[in-house]
């Protein structure tokens, strides 16, 4: 597994070749992202609407979203066909964590996870990403 971590603000494509012979191409993003919009975090409606939209900018198929208000924080889950997006926030620390995975060619996780960060407004991301493709 490789794993790039970057301390930024957003991520261009990812430039990764994925073989014709892939069985599997897996594609996952994950991030902390840190001075974020406490009013956001706490907002369960809009996060699941974040989510959502998240979805179509990064061509998957919705197909349920879940939502949990824990203490101030929120935990949003957006089960799509080709895997899931998670949003979990801790606004007393201004604080969420994001997972963007896919599987298939045709999905544009970073472009998802970008529109969440910039929804969120964090001011500092530490992301990484795993090619959870499967080549044999």
């Amino acid at each position: 597994m490789t794993v790039t971590l970057k301390s930024m603000v957003g991520l261009g494509r990812i430039s990764q070749k994925y073989s014709a012979e892939a069985k599997v191409v897996g594609k996952h993003i994950y991030g902390n992202l840190y001075d974020c919009d406490y009013n956001v975090l706490t907002d369960e409606e809009r996060l699941r609407q974040i989510a959502v939209k998240a979805a179509q900018i990064g061509c998957m198929t919705l197909l349920d979203v879940k939502s949990w208000k824990i203490g101030l924080g929120v935990s949003v889950l957006a089960v799509v066909l080709e895997s899931h997006i998670a949003i979990h926030t801790w606004p007393e620390y201004n604080f969420a964590t994001v997972d963007v995975y896919t599987c298939g060619a045709k999905t544009k996780p970073e472009e998802a996870f970008n529109f969440i960060v910039k929804e969120l407004k964090a001011k500092k991301v530490v992301w990484g990403y795993a090619d959870r493709s499967y080549l044999e």
